[in-house]
């Protein structure tokens, strides 16, 4: 089985709590080496009393005997009151905190003290009950990291299951028919963070649909431009209005859709391809690589069986078709913006000349002078000027 390790940690907010009393705790994905994924949630207290002795365990590293050697990270003492404003301006320093933790020494990064600390406790799995007068307000950290644009507490976005869901792995989450979820993060990768009561787990997107209506309101518009993928794993089609393709191939992505499975280039074809198998050019594919080990592809919304909506209408979606004649305009459109025009011989390769391009214009006579206009005008003209002299 091998050692016990932590690959990660991620601050996803902070929680506002009024039980017993009003408080603020900081939430954390913390990804393990056997690839799970636990949230936490820990007071600053608590992480600063953690970082403390952790200084005590470690004083060399420290810097309690040379300051030059002190390669544990610094974390500010708690103020005498804590309100929002410190809990929000404070997340980006146990960003910070956490990624130090994570590239210091083995002899640091997975000591006792440290993995115990990240153990999910019996406190993490309890949620607020349906009897409180007053829940927490939840703060997500912004996908930019602009922690200072965080005005008000963001509400989780419920969303509800159309049909059966049997977890596969420990970090999922099991879902029967008809359960409401809140949607705590929504990955590229199709895979949703979710948490149920006493629950929590990644749960396929797809299983999900929102409440007031079928259409996912958040899904962007296609981008028929295409933004340059290479594939990670191979994936043979399932369906007709999927592509085939082989690892290390490169496509471009036109359309991401929330479930997972985007809408991809391929010269002239188009079709479904699932983003857990994609990765931008020149990225590393070590974590891409974990999660579809963890997880794996979500399952398409077309492959559910005994799938049950409250809404009438069904999702809309464009057709293959619709992808195919758009973006075959698009690259028709491209291809002969950059044609290059006809060329002379004697001028340089890329500039057109100015005889060719140039309309003819009309010759403009020059000016006739004075006397030769009053020769030509009319009598009427003559007077006129005659009496304005």
């Amino acid at each position: 089985m091998g050692d016990t390790f932590i690959r990660h940690i991620a601050l996803l907010g902070f929680e506002k709590r009024f039980v017993p009393s009003q408080h603020y705790v900081y939430m954390f994905l913390v990804k393990w080496q056997d690839l799970s994924e636990k949230v936490v949630y820990r007071r600053f207290t608590e992480i600063y009393e953690f970082h403390k002795m952790l200084k005590e365990m470690f004083p060399i590293e420290a810097g309690d005997i040379n300051p030059q050697n002190r390669i544990i990270p610094h974390l500010p003492a708690p103020r005498w009151y804590d309100g929002q404003r410190a809990a929000e301006n404070r997340q980006g320093t146990l960003t910070e905190y956490c990624n130090a933790l994570m590239s210091l020494p083995v002899k640091i990064s997975r000591c006792p003290h440290l993995l115990n600390f990240f153990k999910v406790r019996p406190d993490d799995l309890k949620l607020p009950t349906d009897s409180q007068v007053k829940k927490p307000e939840t703060y997500l950290v912004p996908k930019d990291n602009s922690l200072t644009d965080i005005t008000g507490p963001i509400i989780l976005q419920t969303y509800r299951a159309i049909a059966d869901f049997e977890k596969s792995s420990g970090s999922q989450m099991a879902l029967a028919t008809g359960d409401v979820v809140e949607v705590v993060e929504k990955s590229e990768s199709g895979w949703w963070f979710c948490q149920m009561k006493t629950k929590r787990g990644w749960v396929p997107a797809s299983y999900l649909e929102p409440l007031d209506s079928p259409d996912e309101a958040e899904d962007p518009e296609p981008n028929y431009e295409g933004e340059p993928y290479v594939t990670i794993r191979a994936y043979t089609a399932e369906m007709e209005d999927e592509v085939s393709l082989q690892e290390g191939e490169a496509i471009e992505v036109i359309h991401k859709l929330l479930d997972g499975w985007w809408v991809i280039r391929k010269d002239d074809i188009t079709g479904y391809f699932p983003s857990m198998y994609l990765q931008k050019s020149g990225q590393d594919v070590t974590q891409a690589q974990r999660q579809i080990k963890s997880r794996g592809a979500p399952p398409r919304r077309s492959s559910i069986r005994n799938a049950h909506s409250i809404h009438q209408r069904s999702r809309k979606r464009l057709s293959q078709d619709t992808y195919r004649r758009n973006s075959v305009r698009f690259l028709q459109q491209r291809r002969r913006h950059a044609r290059p025009g006809p060329q002379s011989a004697g001028s340089p390769r890329g500039e057109q000349p100015q005889t060719q391009s140039a309309k003819p214009q009309p010759a403009v006579p020059p000016r006739p002078s004075a006397d030769l206009i009053l020769h030509r005008c009319s009598e009427s003209t003559k007077r006129k000027l005659s009496s304005a002299v």
